[in-house]
């Protein structure tokens, strides 16, 4: 599932976590048919619009093959959200099996695959954004594990990373100011030591800092956790993840 965020500003995140994912032995398909998760609606509170989004999901991705997404918001929005918008409907059955088999691109690599370690070299100092949306999940644990094992990197300490960033998807639009002041904060707090790369498992919290680091002139070098593991691989940061995430 590439997610919404990929189709519009993140291709190459997609594309490293083909990449990746044919690395560990996975055969990958991409259903065309795929559009969104659902979770812009559900967060919004239009549930009704919502499942109509989930349900055209549960089609395009129906099997018993596990659904890997590149994204600890949209992942939690199949296993978690989705569910509940669902408790009174007659397909929950059917809501709840696509959830079970959905993952995270990492939690799937470490606790679905069993990789420990990862292959390759990256020299970076690493600075790791946890989402609010990966809170509860593995999520968190399987890519400090995967970082710390490439050789070269070293991951730096964070003040506050249990701190949510202030994108919440509707809610920076809702609350523009709070959330600009939350983000601030968060930024602070991830580049006080001087990161190379600041590395999330959700493209949409890296876009939100970015965007307000840029907005007051500062660099802010962020890079998903999928294209931090494609550059290992190929032994040096590959210039195509930053332009990226412009």
């Amino acid at each position: 599932m590439a997610t919404c965020l990929c189709d519009a500003f993140y291709a190459d995140v997609a594309q490293a976590t083909v990449e990746v994912l044919d690395h560990v032995g996975c055969d990958i398909e991409f259903p065309e048919g795929q559009t969104c998760c659902g979770q812009p609606a559900f967060n919004g509170g239009d549930w009704i619009a919502s499942r109509k989004v989930v349900r055209h999901t549960v089609s395009v991705f129906a099997g018993e093959k596990p659904v890997i997404v590149p994204s600890g918001s949209c992942a939690a929005m199949m296993f978690h959200g989705a569910p509940l918008e669902f408790e009174k409907e007659s397909d929950l059955g059917e809501i709840k099996a696509l959830g079970d088999r959905t993952w995270e691109l990492v939690d799937f690599l470490v606790n679905g695959l069993g990789i420990a370690t990862w292959p390759g070299r990256l020299d970076a100092k690493i600075a790791v954004h946890h989402s609010c949306h990966t809170r509860g999940t593995q999520t968190g644990a399987a890519m400090e594990q995967l970082l710390s094992s490439i050789a070269g990197v070293e991951l730096i300490a964070v003040s506050e990373p249990e701190q949510c960033c202030g994108f919440g998807g509707t809610f920076s639009v809702t609350f523009p100011h709070i959330s600009k002041t939350m983000g601030d904060l968060k930024i602070g707090n991830l580049t006080a030591n001087k990161p190379d790369l600041i590395v999330s498992a959700d493209m949409s919290c890296l876009m939100h800092q970015k965007g307000l680091a840029e907005k007051e002139g500062l660099p802010y070098p962020v890079t998903h956790i999928a294209q931090v593991l494609r550059d290992a691989l190929i032994g040096e940061p590959d210039q195509k993840s930053e332009s990226s995430s412009q």
